[in-house]
C-alpha cells in the first residue's frame, strides 16, 4: 500500500537527515520506539525533531493520526527499516561524496527503501557531469521502478526497470560493477510485464526474492 504523501515525504526526510544529523537520528529512533510501543513516550520526553503532528494520543498511548491509521503499519515498517539502516552507520558529513552516498543507497535499497534511494541520489545526479550521469540516472530509475512495483503500479515499474536497467550495462560508477545488477533489474521488469495490470492484486504476486542486491564495491558490507 502506498503511503499518503504527507507520511511518505516526512518520514523519508527524517530518514535521510538521520544519515548525517544527530538530532534527526534521535527523532527517528523515537519514531521507531513509538511504533514498537505506543506507551514509550511516557518514560521520556520526545526529542525536538520528532514529527509530533503525524501522531496523536489515545487510550493505548501515542499512535499515527487517525486520518492515517490505515497506513500505520506501512509507516512503522518503513520507520523501523530506516532506523535499522542508520543506527548501524556512523554519521556521514552533510556533503558526503558520491561513493559514500552510494554505500548508504545500497543499505536503503536492500532494506526496501527505494524512494529514499531516489531522494538520496538525485542531488548527486543533478550535479553529475560526464560518464557518471547516465549510470546514476539508471540506478535511480531502477529504485523508483521497484517503488512503483511495491505501490502496485505495474506499468510504471515495467517502464523504469527497463529504462534504468538499459542505462547500466558496460558502465562503472565510483568503483561499482553494474552489469549484473542491470541484468537482474531487467529480468524483474520482464517478470512484472508478464503480470496482468488489469488484475487489482497482480503486483502482489511479484517474486520479491528476485530483486538483486544493490551494487557494492567488492568486500564492502
Amino acid at each position: 500500500m502506498a503511503l499518503p504523501l504527507p507520511l511518505r515525504n516526512r518520514l523519508a526526510d527524517l530518514i535521510l537527515d538521520a544519515v548525517h544529523d544527530a538530532a534527526a537520528r534521535e527523532a527517528l529512533a523515537a519514531v521507531a520506539a513509538v511504533c514498537a510501543d505506543p506507551r514509550a513516550p511516557e518514560a521520556a520526553a520526545l526529542p525536538p525533531r520528532f514529527p509530533a503532528d503525524l501522531f496523536e494520543s489515545g487510550a493505548g498511548g501515542l499512535g499515527v493520526r487517525s486520518g492515517f491509521v490505515a497506513h500505520a503499519r506501512e509507516f512503522c515498517d518503513r520507520a523501523h527499516a530506516g532506523w535499522d539502516v542508520v543506527r548501524a552507520r556512523p554519521l556521514e558529513p552533510a556533503d558526503a561524496t558520491l561513493a559514500s552516498a552510494l554505500a548508504v543507497a545500497a543499505a536503503f535499497f536492500d532494506a526496501g527503501l527505494f524512494f529514499e534511494v531516489h531522494e538520496l541520489l538525485e542531488p548527486h545526479w543533478f550535479r553529475a557531469q560526464g560518464p557518471e550521469r547516465e549510470p546514476l540516472q539508471g540506478l535511480i530509475q531502477v529504485a523508483v521502478g521497484f517503488q512503483h512495483l511495491a505501490n502496485g503500479n505495474l506499468r510504471g515499474a515495467v517502464l523504469l526497470l527497463h529504462e534504468g536497467g538499459a542505462r547500466l550495462p558496460g558502465k562503472r560508477l565510483a568503483g561499482l560493477e553494474l552489469d549484473a545488477f542491470a541484468a537482474a533489474a531487467q529480468s524483474c521488469g520482464r517478470a512484472a510485464a508478464a503480470l496482468d495490470p488489469a488484475e487489482a492484486s497482480a503486483a502482489a504476486r511479484f517474486d520479491w526474492t528476485t530483486v538483486p542486491g544493490f551494487p557494492r564495491v567488492a568486500g564492502a558490507a
